[in-house]
């Protein structure tokens, strides 16, 4: 398995911490084990993992990442973390994952996002729905 480095968001100030990306751009998922092929033709599958920070647990933040990771056609979790912070795994299309990514990004989730780290990795293919935990 190959992992990137973290990269952190804030979504106040829309502006990449660590992995040096500014202006709105996200980071290349770059893995020796995807295939050309797959990434050209937009089929790579991949999976990250993210912490979300602020105000996310008991609001409803677990449900609206399900259902959105649902709709868009991902399998994985979200997980209430002992900090307060929610953790969300989720695997599928390359696509398909930068746009649940995003949308946890940008803030107009249920409660406040204050903060988003995000690890990306080559799918593991071990999920086989999208669950609140």
């Amino acid at each position: 398995m190959i992992t990137l480095p973290p990269c952190l968001f804030r979504p106040a100030c829309h502006v990449w911490e660590v992995c040096g990306i500014h202006n709105g751009q996200y980071p290349t998922v770059l893995m020796s084990d995807v295939s050309a092929e797959q990434r050209e033709s937009g089929h790579a599958v991949v999976r990250f993992t993210a912490r979300v920070a602020g105000l996310v647990q008991g609001v409803g933040f677990r449900d609206y990442v399900r259902t959105r990771g649902r709709r868009l056609g991902l399998v994985g979790s979200a997980t209430n973390l002992p900090d307060g912070a929610v953790e969300v795994v989720a695997e599928g299309p390359e696509p398909a994952c930068r746009d649940l990514l995003h949308l946890l990004m940008t803030g107009h989730t249920p409660g406040r996002t204050d903060r988003v780290e995000a690890v990306w990795q080559v799918a593991q293919s071990d999920l086989t729905d999208f669950r609140r935990k």
